[in-house]
C-alpha cells in the first residue's frame, strides 16, 4: 500500500465544442487494467457513430499499467496528450475515453493535441480529484471505564474511530497513518496508563478532496 496518491473521485464527464468538433470526455477510476478496458470499450459501445474515441489509462502503484491509443486520428495527437494530463495532474488509477464527433473543421496536428490535451483536462476538473491516504486500522483494547475518555481524546487530536466492538471489554478501531502507528499506541498507552491492549485490523484508504490545477 502507498502512503498516498491521487487519482479522480470516480465517474465524471465533460463536453466541450472546439472548432465545431464535439469533445467528449469520460473519466473513472479504476484499479485494473481490465476495469479500463472494459470502461473503454462500455464507451466505444456507446458512441458507436462517433468519429473517433480516443483513450489513455495509467494504473498501479509505479504506474507499470499505462497505454494511449489514438484510435484512428494521427499518431500521438490524441492518447498520447489524454495520458500526459493524467501524469501531469499526479494521478493514478484513472482512464480517460475523449469521443469526438467531427465538425468539419480540420484541426492540424497541434490543434488536436490541444483539443484532446483540453478535453481531458475539463474532464478531470469535472469529476474532482482526491488524495487517497493510507492508514493502519488499529484495535484498542480497553476497559469500558476508559471509553469516554478515550473517545474524547481521540477526537480532540483529529483522529478518525472507524469502528467500535462490544464484548467483555470495548474495542475502539482507530485510525493512523502508515509510519505514524507506534506514535498513537504510545499516545493511548499513556491515556489508559498501559491497561490496552493493541491489534492489527488491517489497512485502509481514507480519501481527501483536493483542488485540481490545470
Amino acid at each position: 500500500m502507498l502512503k498516498f496518491y491521487r487519482t479522480v473521485k470516480g465517474y465524471g464527464q465533460k463536453e466541450i465544442e472546439i472548432n465545431k468538433s464535439r469533445f467528449i470526455a469520460y473519466v473513472e477510476q479504476i484499479e485494473s487494467e481490465e476495469a479500463a478496458v472494459a470502461f473503454i470499450e462500455q464507451i466505444k459501445k456507446k458512441h458507436w457513430n462517433a468519429t473517433h474515441n480516443c483513450s489513455a489509462y495509467l494504473i498501479g502503484e509505479n504506474d507499470q499499467y499505462q497505454k494511449a491509443d489514438d484510435d484512428g486520428e494521427p499518431s500521438g495527437t490524441a492518447g498520447k496528450p489524454i495520458l500526459e494530463i493524467i501524469k501531469k495532474s499526479g494521478l493514478k488509477n484513472t482512464v480517460i475515453v475523449v469521443t469526438r464527433y467531427f465538425g468539419g473543421i480540420k484541426l492540424g496536428a497541434g490543434g488536436l493535441i490541444r483539443a484532446y490535451g483540453k478535453s481531458a483536462s475539463a474532464g478531470i476538473k469535472e469529476t474532482g480529484i482526491i488524495e487517497r491516504q493510507g492508514h493502519t486500522r488499529i484495535g484498542a483494547e480497553v476497559d469500558y471505564t476508559f471509553l469516554g475518555m478515550l473517545e474524547n481524546q481521540l477526537r480532540i487530536q483529529g483522529y478518525i474511530i472507524a469502528d467500535k466492538q462490544f464484548a467483555d471489554k470495548i474495542t475502539l478501531i482507530v485510525l493512523e497513518k502508515l509510519g505514524q502507528e507506534e506514535v498513537l499506541k504510545q499516545k493511548i498507552i499513556d491515556w489508559t496508563a498501559n491497561q490496552v491492549k493493541f491489534s492489527d485490523e488491517g489497512e485502509v484508504y481514507v480519501d481527501t478532496p483536493v483542488s485540481y490545477q490545470e
